[in-house]
C-alpha cells in the first residue's frame, strides 16, 4: 500500500524502541493526475508535514501545513485547512506549524471548538522586534488561550531562529533562547495534563465585556503617527512620571494607568496602538498595543 519511506521508519523504530510519543516535521509528497485541475505540472503535490508516532510506533496524526510563509515555495497549499487532533493518557493533543500560530485556522479552532489540551508546534521562528519573539509571543499565545504549547524550533542563528519552548497557561515552565552558539538543549517539564482544569488554571475573562466597560481616559496633545515593522502605529507620549493614558486606532483603543519608578532625561515612553493589515513578510491583520 506505501512506497518504502526510511524518515518515517525510523521515527517510528525510535518511539516504539523507547516507548513514547514522536513527532517530525517532514516533507510529504503525493502523487497526482490531469484528472485533478490542481495537479501541479510535475504530478505530485508537496506539503510541510508534520507526523506523530505513538509509544507502539503507529502513525496516529498527520498535519500539512495550511498558513504557508513567504519563502516556503516549494510547498503546496492544502485544499482545504485541517484541525488535526489525537487522544493520549495525558490529554487531547493538536498540532499546527509555525506561521500557523498567527492564523485562526487552524489555531483557534482547534482549542475552541476541538478542545485540545496541548498544542504541538514546530516551527522555524526568525526573531523580530517587538512582537514576533519566540518565548515571549509564544508564551503569550499559551497564556492568552489557555492550553499548553510545547514549541520547538530550529536552532539556526545566522538566520535568528532561535528559542523552544514548554509553555503552560500561567507561564513558561522552561525554555531555551541563545544566539551566541550553534547548541541545542532538552527542555524538560512538568504539565497539567488538563490545565482548564486545573485547580490553578484562571478564571475565564470576557474580554469584550472588560473592553467595553473601560472608560476611556482624556484625549491628550502628545498623539503623533510612527512606524514599527513596517506598520503605521498610533502613539502618544507619557510626559509624567504616573497617569493615565488612552490611545486609539480605528476600533482599538489601548488603556495605560502607569507610574514610573525612574526616567532618565535621555528616555522617551510611549503609548502605541495598530489596527490593520501586516504585509511584510507575510499578510495577517493585528490588533496590537506596544509600551
Amino acid at each position: 500500500r506505501f512506497t518504502p519511506a526510511p524518515v518515517q521508519e525510523r521515527l517510528s523504530c525510535m518511539a516504539r524502541n523507547n516507548s513514547i510519543y514522536v513527532v517530525a516535521n517532514i516533507g510529504d509528497k503525493k502523487p497526482c493526475n490531469s484528472s485533478d485541475p490542481g495537479c501541479p505540472s510535475d504530478g505530485r503535490y508537496q506539503y510541510n508535514t508534520d507526523v506523530v508516532f505513538d509509544p507502539e510506533g503507529k502513525l496516529v496524526a498527520r498535519y500539512h501545513k495550511y498558513n504557508l510563509f513567504m519563502s516556503e515555495t516549494q510547498f503546496n497549499y492544502p485544499k482545504e485547512p485541517e484541525a488535526v487532533t489525537f487522544e493520549t493518557p495525558f490529554g487531547k493533543f493538536g498540532i499546527f506549524t509555525c506561521f500557523d500560530i498567527l492564523f485562526r485556522e487552524p489555531a483557534v479552532v482547534l482549542v475552541n471548538e476541538l478542545q485540545v489540551d496541548t498544542v504541538l508546534f514546530p516551527t522555524a521562528w526568525m526573531n523580530v522586534l517587538p512582537f514576533l519573539t519566540a518565548v515571549e509571543f509564544h508564551s503569550a499565545w499559551a497564556m492568552g488561550m489557555g492550553v499548553n504549547l510545547l514549541s520547538a524550533n530550529t536552532h539556526k542563528i545566522i538566520l535568528s531562529m532561535t528559542g523552544s519552548g514548554i509553555y503552560a497557561p500561567d507561564g513558561a515552565r522552561t525554555y531555551y533562547y541563545n544566539m551566541k552558539s550553534k547548541d541545542g538543549r532538552l527542555l524538560i517539564a512538568e504539565l497539567d495534563s488538563h490545565p482548564r482544569l486545573s485547580p490553578a488554571a484562571p478564571p475565564a475573562v470576557s474580554w469584550s465585556s472588560y473592553a467595553s466597560s473601560v472608560e476611556r481616559f482624556s484625549p491628550n496633545d502628545h498623539e503623533f503617527r510612527g512606524l514599527i515593522f513596517h506598520d503605521c502605529f498610533t502613539f502618544t507620549e507619557l510626559t509624567k512620571p504616573e497617569g493615565n493614558l488612552t490611545v486609539c486606532q480605528k476600533d482599538l483603543c489601548c488603556h495605560l494607568s502607569y507610574k514610573m519608578a525612574g526616567k532618565q532625561e535621555d528616555e522617551v515612553y510611549v503609548l502605541g496602538a495598530f489596527d490593520g493589515l501586516h504585509v511584510v513578510e507575510g499578510q495577517y491583520y493585528l490588533q496590537v498595543m506596544s509600551l
